[in-house]
């Protein structure tokens, strides 16, 4: 019962924290305006959501994190600790019980997208509502690729992914 409850908290607190970065970001790409737009910006548009799409969404996503928390997040329903359960989504997207090369990947990945997010917000309209909508696609992408990897996970057998646990 806790095990499944730890799981359950693991995955509704990823997808709550990319679900608000989703709002927040699709805010600002909804205020593009596009009759304000120049051929330049509509390609920018396309060239944006082309590269998060298949950059964050497809490669990012889909290819590595999705699996690997989804494994994790099976990994969690088995193997409870108060601290795992407390800490849940921070347990699935691997900041700790980790090996030491997936969370140093963590936390560089992480801080990379602070920066990333502090340089974005600098940017003015439209410019920053064009980046915005590459990523609410990619963040779109991830929540997509993590339940239904989530639902494999757990359904089918052959599911293989490595939680990458010590």
């Amino acid at each position: 019962m806790l095990g499944a409850i730890a799981a359950i908290w693991g995955f509704l607190g990823i997808c709550l924290l990319f679900g608000s970065a989703i709002y927040r970001l699709g805010a600002m790409a909804l205020e593009l305006s596009p009759a304000d737009f120049s051929w330049y910006h509509w390609g920018a548009l396309a060239i944006s959501l082309g590269f998060m799409g298949f950059a964050e969404g497809y490669r990012g996503f889909q290819q590595n994190f999705s699996p690997r928390v989804a494994a994790r997040i099976r990994y969690l329903s088995h193997n409870v600790t108060p601290v795992r359960v407390l800490l849940a989504p921070l347990f699935c997207m691997g900041f700790f019980h980790a090996q030491r090369r997936r969370q140093i990947i963590t936390f560089c990945l992480t801080g990379g997208i602070v920066v990333l997010v502090l340089l974005v917000r600098l940017l003015e309209q439209p410019w920053r509502g064009i980046v915005d909508a590459g990523v609410v696609l990619g963040l779109t992408w991830g929540i997509v690729s993590l339940a239904a990897f989530t639902v494999q996970a757990f359904v089918d057998k052959r599911f293989d992914y490595s939680p990458e646990t010590p």
